[in-house]
């Protein structure tokens, strides 16, 4: 999805430099718009039927009708100073102020219009519908946005004519390009829901009975936590709350790699962190020109490239998988359950995945209204109509480019690799090195494959005009071999952890400190080194610069990563060990999957929301981030206690060949998606593999 952010931005580069080429005639034309509302109520003041130019065409019928005779209503009001007609105009917008300085929209006052319901009749009612009137200045892509209000028996058609006439009049011009779509109107009204929300909400109310029965049950019925029924113990708050916030102290478990924590959290923060980011720039903001001295801050680097937190979750899938798979195949001499591996997998991550479709299909529409509804989104949830299957088989990246969740693609890419696992985990323990040196081979391979993508398809780093955003991000972002190298080499460096688990490797300072140089020389030049290619409007490096750029930055990545998970392993890691190894990122670690799929539902409810102008800028934006991720992990404790906990605590004791858990130890065995722990007690006919939730940043 970062994809989709690098391609605003660029649109609003353009932008800021079109301003540069809007000459006095024209900025003196737009500032002669006086405040329309006023205008508006003293040209119609006796409205008529010729005032609608749409019948010179056709006969009018029903609607035409019933939209003149409420403006002719609305008129009326007016001169007799009714409240409620005056509150019509009243929450009009007017000529951006501002406009200069990127300030193109006005939104009125929403809430004043859309709550207008006069009373004109025993059987009907006059309602205010609010809607965005668009004003293309020249040719140069800018577009003037200000909010009018209409009755609602008005369609977007009947406001152009309404509004083409008297703009025609003001600007002393035969035509007017000023145009009302019908896709940014809002009224009170909303659809009756189907069966599809009444489904979403007794799944809710099940669920959440549940929990709350059995919790009332724990806290009031059971002194003995070791004596706990069965179906208290997958639905009770207090016990799933109680597995959430276990705190482990560091290397107190040998099988634990702890600074894994502190990198799965750091990731999913900078995931969340970039996709505010598009959220702020898709907002209205009164600054939008000052886009330009944005981009050229080193600090924007960090946003552009979050890209690479993806990158984090494939190596650390790839790398936990083969740790803790290959000490199974050695327990079970080879033998592996490759069709239950494929079951859990998938038993442990549909559930929150379907429960995520419902709720932003359904339940965001209810909470997240404003005029801001159709202009401030991440996706659009009427694909799900549609594509919502291909989501729950994982393999929604290739079926369809109409997602149903956008950043679900991760988890079709991660699925797809986990699925072609075996391959390798069996080769591996057979072949051993030669298996290694193949998979190396088939790395370098699909970089290859990378590489001539871009070059045969001429897709930049940053895409540029002329390039389908859509078409370069399906090829370039959402395939699976185009995020293959980060995940091999999680592989690679998981077997050679496997294979000197039992030595001592001592370094010297002079070894430990080119290894920390070399990965922070890595991470620094995949962040920065097109910092100095910033103008993007006439970039300045070669495509086969880019190619080797965007292909080599995928290897570079998780080669630094393996030094730094080595470095805190062996003790070499220092202040960067005491922080990634903290046990305060434990809780959020385990509640990381959910904080992934449900932090847009957050961000999408504070941007549709919106009811003022907004002031961009990376303080402003760091403000609001950790308002929305604060609720993030509000939301995600309520999945995780609703649904997440009870599916796992009921699969770990439904699944076949599982080890039966003490009832001691039943919420310390019991396999959590966020925990870094691998097991000594891991099954031969069953992966327990962390690598299912490391849950990336898209963005998207």
């Amino acid at each position: 999805m970062v994809k989709i952010l690098i391609a605003l931005l660029l649109i609003g580069l353009s932008l800021v430099h079109s301003t540069e080429f809007l000459n006095d005639e024209e900025y003196q034309r737009i500032v002669e718009l006086r405040p329309l509302a006023v205008e508006f109520s003293k040209y119609y003041r006796n409205i008529t039927q010729a005032d609608l130019d749409l019948f010179t065409n056709r006969l009018p019928d029903q609607e035409d009708l019933q939209c003149l005779a409420d403006m002719a209503q609305l008129m009326a009001a007016i001169s007799s100073k009714k409240m409620w007609a005056l509150k019509m105009f009243d929450s009009w917008g007017t000529l951006p102020k501002g406009f200069l300085y990127g300030n193109t929209i006005d939104m009125g006052n929403y809430d004043e219009c859309i709550t207008i319901n006069q009373v004109i009749s025993d059987d009907y009612n006059l309602r205010g519908k609010y809607c965005f009137a668009v004003l293309p200045i020249a040719s140069h892509g800018i577009y003037i946005r200000s909010a009018v209000c209409f009755p609602a028996s008005c369609s977007a058609t009947h406001m152009d004519a309404f509004l083409g006439q008297l703009l025609k009049k003001l600007l002393n011009v035969t035509t007017t390009p000023f145009r009302v779509s019908e896709d940014s109107c809002r009224t009170l009204e909303r659809e009756p829901q189907d069966g599809l929300f009444i489904f979403t909400i007794v799944v809710l109310a099940l669920l959440a009975a549940a929990v709350v029965l059995t919790t009332c049950y724990d806290y009031l019925c059971c002194k003995d936590q070791t004596l706990l029924p069965s179906v208290v113990k997958i639905f009770s708050a207090r016990a799933n709350s109680r597995e959430l916030f276990r705190i482990v102290q560091p290397k107190s478990n040998p099988n634990v790699i702890d600074c894994l924590y502190g990198m799965r959290c750091m990731s999913l923060i900078w995931v969340i962190f970039g996709h505010q980011y598009l959220f702020a720039l898709l907002a209205p903001n009164i600054n939008q020109f000052r886009l330009k001295w944005w981009f050229e801050k080193p600090y924007t680097s960090f946003v552009l490239h979050g890209v690479f937190s993806v990158d984090t979750f494939f190596f650390l899938s790839g790398m936990l998988l083969v740790v803790i798979a290959l000490r199974a195949l050695e327990k079970s001499n080879g033998k592996l359950n490759i069709l239950m591996m494929y079951l859990h997998r998938y038993l442990r991550l549909t559930p929150v995945v379907a429960l995520a479709i419902l709720l932003y299909m359904k339940i965001l529409p209810l909470f997240g209204d404003g005029p801001m509804y159709e202009s401030v989104k991440f996706d659009d949830y009427n694909h799900c109509k549609r594509t919502w299957f291909w989501t729950l088989l994982y393999v929604q990246n290739y079926a369809t480019p109409d997602l149903c969740i956008n950043h679900s693609w991760y988890l079709a890419v991660d699925m797809q690799l986990y699925f072609i696992s075996p391959i390798f985990l069996l080769a591996l323990y057979k072949w051993g090195k030669k298996a290694a040196a193949g998979i190396f081979v088939f790395m370098i391979l699909l970089s290859a494959c990378l590489f001539a993508t871009m070059m045969t398809e001429k897709y930049p780093v940053y895409l540029q005009n002329g390039v389908t955003p859509d078409e370069a991000q399906r090829k370039l972002y959402y395939a699976t071999h185009t995020h293959a190298a980060p995940w091999l080499i999680g592989v690679l460096f998981g077997y050679f952890l496997h294979l000197n688990r039992n030595k001592s490797l001592k370094l010297n300072h002079i070894s430990v400190w080119i290894g920390w140089m070399v990965a922070l020389a890595l991470i620094f030049a995949s962040i920065f080194s097109l910092l100095p290619y910033v103008d993007w409007r006439n970039p300045t490096l070669p495509m086969l610069n880019q190619a080797f750029y965007y292909t080599f930055t995928r290897i570079a990545w998780p080669l630094s990563l393996c030094w730094i998970v080595f470095a805190c392993m062996r003790g070499y890691g220092g202040l960067a060990n005491s922080f990634l190894s903290s046990p305060l990122w434990q809780p959020l670690s385990k509640l990381s999957y959910n904080a992934y799929i449900f932090h847009i539902f957050i961000q999408q409810i504070n941007g549709r929301r919106m009811r003022t102008n907004t002031f961009f800028s990376d303080y402003d934006v760091m403000l609001i981030f950790w308002g929305g991720f604060g609720f993030t992990l509000l939301l995600s404790y309520a999945i995780y206690i609703l649904l997440e906990a009870p599916f796992g605590v009921l699969e770990s004791m439904l699944m076949p060949n599982r080890r039966a858990p003490s009832k001691q130890k039943l919420a310390e065995d019991l396999p959590s998606k966020a925990t870094a722990d691998i097991r000594k007690e891991s099954l031969p006919t069953q992966i327990e593999t962390e690598s299912e939730t490391q849950l990336p940043a898209s963005t998207n």
